[in-house]
């Protein structure tokens, strides 16, 4: 029987991790962050992955969030919870957790150890399927190159039940996107990442989720518009995002810093506090992000009003 193509779509936010004044995880600003993206259009959700400094959080930690976020969404939206770890006891003891909490989806990020080694990638991928996820969403990240061999991907399509999402963050990744598209008949979901900046592109090549940390009305905006045919008002709202994602795309450090500023700044996240050793956020970039805050302040009433 030929897999069914996953039916989640739209706007699946990734997650910053609210920490209080003592660099605790903050869950009262957590759940403020859900139902922020939740009225402002996410279909979905995703952590604790790389925008939730997943390397600065215990196993104990990660559990935690996942236990909590799955409950506060259920029945309203789809939680993929990140089973990505440097260790795969780790990766396993989360994806673990995450089915027994009920989670929908499970992240996985191919570790280093896989990487260029076909057979044990796919052996990887279906020892973790067996922990019983429902979907199994695979993460292809290489930061400087193409990623995982498209034809790799189609085998573990092909022979993974549970695979089907591919999270895309390569460089460059529009090619990615359609090389995977088109390898597999257009069946398996396909989401973006970190390659905000080509939005429009991603969606044109027939992206079906795209994976922001905040702006959820916006990038919203852009996916309904385009989704209704009406490419040129999701490219007006494009462009109009676009001067904050060129100062965010700067660097991941800087991504994170800005949007937890960002939500502390709308009153979600009681501190701004990061606990991943980070890039530093200089004067330069403190002035430039408050303008960049204000500006989108002037957005949210033409944003609510569309």
């Amino acid at each position: 029987m030929m897999k069914e193509k996953y039916s989640l779509k739209g706007i699946v936010v990734s997650l910053n991790t609210p920490f209080d004044h003592a660099g605790r995880i903050d869950f009262d600003s957590l759940a403020r962050a859900v139902e922020m993206h939740i009225q402002e259009g996410a279909s979905g959700f995703l952590s604790p992955a790389q925008a939730a400094e997943v390397g600065a959080l215990s196993l104990g930690e990660r559990i935690e969030i996942i236990r909590f976020v799955q409950q506060l969404v259920r029945g309203r939206a789809t939680y993929i919870a990140s089973a990505t770890s440097t260790g795969e006891k780790e990766s396993f003891a989360v994806a673990e957790a995450a089915v027994d909490a009920g989670c929908e989806a499970v992240l996985l990020e191919f570790p280093e150890r896989v990487r260029g080694n076909r057979a044990a990638t796919i052996e990887l991928c279906q020892s973790i399927a067996r922990v019983g996820m429902p979907v199994l969403v695979l993460q292809d990240l290489d930061w400087n190159g193409s990623g995982v061999d498209v034809s790799w991907i189609v085998e573990l399509f092909e022979t993974i039940e549970a695979f089907r999402c591919l999270k895309v963050e390569v460089r460059p990744a529009g090619p990615k996107y359609s090389q995977v598209i088109a390898a597999t008949g257009g069946r398996l979901t396909v989401a973006g990442g970190w390659a905000a900046d080509q939005m429009i592109e991603a969606l044109d090549r027939g992206v079906d989720i795209y994976m922001p940390t905040t702006m959820t009305r916006f990038y919203n905006l852009v996916v309904r518009n385009h989704a209704a045919g009406n490419r040129e008002a999701a490219k007006l709202w494009f462009y109009r995002i676009l001067p904050v994602l060129a100062f965010t795309r700067q660097h991941l450090d800087i991504s994170i810093q800005f949007h937890k500023r960002l939500l502390h700044h709308r009153g979600i996240f009681a501190t701004p506090l990061v606990r991943k050793k980070c890039l530093p956020y200089d004067t330069y970039h403190e002035k430039y992000g408050e303008e960049m805050m204000q500006y989108l302040d002037t957005l949210e009433e033409s944003a609510a009003s569309s």
